[in-house]
C-alpha cells in the first residue's frame, strides 16, 4: 500500500494557527465594538444664511484667510445628500476647499413632504437656485459666482449655467449626466423601460428606500456582498468601522425625490436625452447649451456604475465655452469624493483651476471674522 504524500500534520497546524488568528480578530472586534465610535459625518463648523421651504443654504466658516474674490455655490443632487462632501475627518472636500481659501457654499435640499410632489425642475433651477445664487451674488456684490453640480445636481447647474449664464463665472460638473442615450450602465437601460407614469401617480414622492434598493440591485455582488465581506475581514480595525458606519449612515439617509421632477427628468433625460439635443423646454425657455460660454471643468469616473463616462464626455463638446477641460478619475460614482487616491487629485485640482481663472484677493487684516448675520429677514442663522 502506497503512503499518502497528504501531510496531515501540517493541515492541522495550519487550521490551527487560522483558529487562533480568527480568535484575536474577534476580541480585537469585541474590543472595537464595546468601546465608544466616532462616526459622526459632516462635521465641519457652518451656518444657515438663507432659506425657502424645506432648502436650505450654508455657508462654512473660513479656516484660512479667503483667497477667492468669486465664492463658490455647491448644488448636490436631490437623491441622497450633500454631506458626502464632508463625510470622514482627512478625507473632506469642503475642508480642502476650506484651507485653500475658498468662500464655500452649498445647497441642502432638506426632505420633501407630500406638498412638494407637484415641485418641477423649473421649480428647482428658476426658483430655489436661481433665488439662492441671487442671494450670494447681493451678499458678496458681485456680478457671477462659481458654480459646482454634482451627479443629478450637476444637471441641474447645466441647465442653470444655460439659461443664467450672466450669473455664473465658472462651471465645474462631477458625474453629471448629461448625455443619456447610452448602454454602458445598467440604471440608463432601465430608466429608459421605466413606467414613470405609474410610478409617479402610485407614490406621489418617488421614496429614496426604494431608489436606494434599485442602486443596489445595479451591482449586488460588489454593493452588498463584497462590501459587507470587506467588513468582516477588517472589523478589528477601529479606524475601518468607523469610516464604515459613516458611509452606511450616508447611504440610507435618503430624502424623497418631487414626484414632478422625477417624472420629468426620466421622461425628458433618460427616455428622450433632451438635454444635449438642445430640445429640452424648462419653464417657457428652452435650454442651449452654446449658451453656455464660461468655462467648463467636467469631471468623471472611470467605473462609475450609475454615471458612466459615456454619460458625462459629451458636455464640453456641445457648450459654447472655449476653455473646457475633462478630467477621468480611475474610481467610481463616490470614490471620486472619499477614496485616498482622489484626495489628492479631485478637489486640489478644482483648486487650482479657480485660480487660474478667478483674480486673487488677500484680506488686509490678517483676522478672520467667523459666522455673521444674514442679510435678508427669512435668512435662519444656525451653528452646526
Amino acid at each position: 500500500m502506497t503512503q499518502s504524500k497528504i501531510r496531515v500534520d501540517l493541515i492541522l497546524a495550519s487550521l490551527a494557527e487560522d483558529a487562533e488568528k480568527a480568535q484575536e480578530k474577534v476580541q480585537k472586534a469585541s474590543d472595537v465594538f464595546l468601546e465608544p465610535l466616532h462616526t459622526d459625518i459632516a462635521t465641519t463648523p457652518y451656518e444657515v444664511v438663507y432659506q425657502e421651504d424645506r432648502v436650505k443654504l450654508k455657508h462654512y466658516y473660513p479656516i484660512a484667510e479667503t483667497r477667492f474674490k468669486t465664492p463658490l455655490l455647491v448644488v448636490y443632487a436631490l437623491i441622497n445628500r450633500e454631506t458626502m462632501l464632508d463625510l470622514q475627518p482627512g478625507r473632506s472636500v469642503v475642508q480642502t476647499f476650506l484651507k485653500s481659501g475658498i468662500d464655500l457654499y452649498m445647497i441642502d435640499w432638506g426632505y420633501p413632504t407630500r406638498k412638494d410632489k407637484f415641485l418641477t425642475i423649473d421649480d428647482h433651477v428658476n426658483g430655489y437656485m436661481d433665488n439662492v445664487v441671487d442671494f450670494v451674488r447681493k451678499k458678496h456684490k458681485v456680478p457671477t459666482i462659481n458654480l459646482m453640480g454634482i451627479c443629478m445636481g450637476g444637471t441641474f447647474s447645466v441647465i442653470y449655467s444655460a439659461l443664467h449664464p450672466d450669473k455664473v463665472k465658472n462651471l465645474i460638473t462631477t458625474v453629471t449626466p448629461t448625455n443619456f442615450d447610452t448602454d454602458e450602465g445598467l440604471l440608463h437601460i432601465w430608466m429608459r423601460h421605466l413606467d414613470v407614469d405609474r410610478l409617479v401617480d402610485a407614490f406621489g414622492n418617488m421614496p429614496g428606500d426604494m431608489m436606494n434598493f434599485g442602486f443596489l440591485l445595479l451591482n449586488p455582488a460588489r454593493l452588498v456582498i463584497d462590501k459587507y465581506v470587506g467588513f468582516l475581514e477588517h472589523m478589528d480595525d477601529r479606524s475601518f468601522v468607523e469610516n464604515f458606519v459613516r458611509m452606511e449612515k450616508w447611504i440610507f439617509d435618503s430624502p424623497d425625490v418631487p414626484g414632478e421632477t422625477f417624472r420629468q427628468f426620466i421622461k425628458d433625460l433618460y427616455q428622450q436625452n433632451l438635454l444635449i439635443k438642445n430640445r429640452l423646454e424648462i419653464g417657457d425657455r428652452r435650454v442651449d447649451l452654446g449658451k453656455i460660454t464660461m468655462p467648463v471643468l467636467n469631471f468623471y469616473g472611470s467605473f462609475d456604475h450609475l454615471v458612466p463616462p459615456g454619460a458625462c464626455e459629451l458636455l464640453t463638446s456641445r457648450v459654447g465655452s472655449t476653455d473646457t477641460e475633462d478630467v477621468r478619475l480611475d474610481t467610481g460614482h463616490i470614490g471620486i469624493y472619499v477614496s485616498g487616491k482622489c484626495q489628492k487629485e479631485f478637489a486640489p485640482k478644482i483648486v487650482k483651476w479657480l485660480q487660474q481663472r478667478d483674480t486673487a484677493e488677500i484680506p488686509e487684516e490678517k483676522e478672520i471674522v467667523m459666522g455673521g448675520v444674514a442679510a435678508q429677514a427669512e435668512a435662519v442663522p444656525a451653528m452646526i
